[in-house]
């Protein structure tokens, strides 16, 4: 499975999916999508990655360790639940924000930073699994 024309094409395919996984991480509020979705995707890209070219490219590529990378998510996703409770407002209650950027207002919530930080878990912890079992593979 592993021929020229795949490991070629495999660096193309992964930025393609990562970039969609970004985009169905931030549809995600109004319509289907959201962290782990997304999050599921970029794992699956990452996975690609792995199989065409190896583990350490794909270690390489992330610059921080999966399991980091999962333990920042939970870190983001728990940060987000707890600004409610500074607030006043029970706990996992969503806040929102309406800066103007450039004369454009944007809406940031605490629902969108909770997605951020599932789609870090999700990315994190599944590529740490599949890039186990790869390491596991190639011995």
């Amino acid at each position: 499975m592993n021929t020229l024309i795949f490991r070629t094409v495999a660096p193309f395919l992964t930025s393609l999916m990562v970039l969609f996984s970004i985009f169905v991480l931030l549809r995600g509020h109004n319509e289907p999508g959201g962290g782990f979705i997304g999050g599921l995707i970029a794992a699956s890209a990452f996975a690609i990655y792995g199989i065409a070219c190896g583990v350490s490219p794909v270690r390489r590529a992330l610059y921080f360790h999966p399991m980091g990378i999962a333990g920042f998510g939970l870190f983001i996703a728990c940060v987000a639940g707890i600004m409610s409770i500074f607030v006043n407002v029970p706990f996992m209650t969503g806040l929102w924000v309406f800066p103007k950027v450039f004369g454009v207002e944007l809406a940031l919530s605490t629902p969108m930073l909770f997605d951020i930080g599932v789609y870090l878990v999700v990315v994190g912890a599944i590529t740490s699994i599949a890039l186990a079992l790869e390491e596991r593979e190639e011995d």
